[in-house]
């Protein structure tokens, strides 16, 4: 089966919700509290395809969990060195982060292991966190260019290291510290520039010591995690549509509740305000060691930008719903510095730029970015090449569409945001499910 959005133009979106939680914070809390010892409860979890690919790999390899139901999850953690061999391979779904933040941890177990996925992430490269984990010991494969199947030997022994990450990347950073849990002596890794801070966030929640010294992170291997509460704030990737789209929606006025703004991860904010987007932050509070606002939007005139190049690795997600909110701005918008972009669930350059010019949109890729010439949206259809992001973004853009925006193939929406399309409808976009 698949499913296709059908959206018809016109309307705005109004009112207050609340979107699923943070799908990276909910992805490491299932991790850290498998491996922690005691109890740990989550509030908030997304429960989406992703986060459950990974509750079901800690399922396979021991740890009881209750749930998860209306966002609760119990997990009874069975310490560092708790976990046991599974009896097939693990099925990481759509999900990377999954895959990379599990390397790390499978590389120090005394079991072998394989990794798989879908077969969008079996084409997705690992060699940027399976090379580093060879230079701390770990003894992993690869299918032909660096992509999954990754089978992990166990019983290896780890020696930490000190990375100079050669691209920003959160993955591969939390990928290192997770298996520098396991090594011998020091890891360390330094950033070319700031990317998200969950996993040393909830390392240091979880009671294990890591050290921050600029843009280098560093842990010892050989401590224990103790199991605590986790209360996930909803996930500012996915409140951005909605942010995207009450900017660019005339008559728009609408509030997003409880959302991280972890400065890692505010770029979008920024963007959007140096785009013009009327944005206000309200009752700014901290949750379990994590900055959450409530956003109020409204519509504004937005006008392109040169995105500043430091803001990227803070909106690496946030781009395809950034490029919507460009495509409605007078003027022109470059992005460069984005060639991540590139090998997430699609090339998402390539990809968006397609999408845009079907709906009448001057839009060119360059090497590591995008060139977008701000104008007025027509009808047309879309194939989202089965990106969640791509998908919603487009589901947006038929607000201010001159005709009817069909999005192709937008099933792998529930890896990150179960129940999008009833809460979008809520707020006022004329969206309806086509099964096929």
């Amino acid at each position: 089966m698949t499913i296709d959005y059908l959206i018809k133009p016109g309307g705005k979106l109004t009112g207050r919700i609340r979107v699923p939680g943070d799908k990276s914070i909910s992805h490491r809390s299932v991790m850290l509290g498998s491996l922690a010892q005691g109890t740990t409860a989550v509030t908030g979890l997304l429960e989406g395809e992703d986060v459950l690919s990974t509750l079901a790999a800690f399922r396979a390899m021991g740890v009881a969990a209750e749930g998860p139901s209306g966002g609760r999850l119990v997990i009874h953690g069975v310490g560092l060195r708790g976990l046991k061999a599974p009896a097939h391979p693990l099925d990481m779904g759509n999900s990377g982060t999954a895959m990379r933040l599990m390397a790390g941890i499978l590389a120090g177990q005394p079991f072998d292991t394989e990794l798989t996925g879908d077969s969008s992430l079996t084409k997705r490269p690992m060699g940027r966190a399976a090379d580093p984990l060879r230079t701390m010991g770990a003894a992993l494969t690869t299918s032909e260019g660096g992509r999954p199947p990754l089978k992990i030997k166990g019983g290896v022994k780890l020696r930490g290291i000190d990375y100079r990450l050669p691209v920003a990347s959160a993955q591969v950073k939390s990928c290192l510290l997770f298996a520098g849990l396991y090594a011998e002596g020091e890891t360390a890794v330094t950033e070319p520039a700031p990317t998200r801070d969950h996993t040393e966030r909830m390392l240091r929640g979880f009671g294990y010591r890591v050290q921050t010294r600029g843009a280098r992170v560093s842990l010892h291997g050989g401590g224990t995690l103790t199991a605590g509460n986790i209360d996930v704030p909803a996930d500012i990737s996915s409140a951005t549509f909605f942010l995207v789209g009450a900017s660019i929606a005339p008559g728009s006025d609408l509030v997003i509740e409880h959302v991280g703004i972890n400065p890692t991860r505010t770029g979008v904010l920024n963007i959007l305000k140096l785009m013009g987007a009327n944005l206000e932050l309200l009752n700014p509070r901290e949750v379990g060691g994590e900055p959450v606002a409530d956003i109020r939007v409204r519509a504004a005139s937005l006008h392109g930008i040169r995105i500043p190049e430091d803001q990227v690795p803070l909106a690496i997600d946030e781009f395809p719903a950034l490029f919507i909110a460009a495509a409605c701005a007078e003027g022109e918008t470059v992005l460069t510095g984005a060639h991540e972009l590139r090998v997430k669930e699609s090339d998402r350059i390539a990809v968006m730029a397609q999408g845009l010019q079907q709906l009448g949109i001057d839009a060119r890729e360059t090497a590591d970015g995008i060139i977008i010439k701000g104008g007025r949206l027509q009808g047309g259809e879309i194939n989202s090449h089965g990106d969640h992001r791509i998908a919603m973004a487009f589901a947006m853009a038929g607000l201010v569409a001159s005709g009817p925006v069909t999005v192709r193939d937008c099933k792998n929406v529930d890896t990150s945001f179960p129940g999008f399309v009833e809460l979008a409808a809520r707020t006022g976009l004329a969206i309806q499910t086509v099964k096929n």
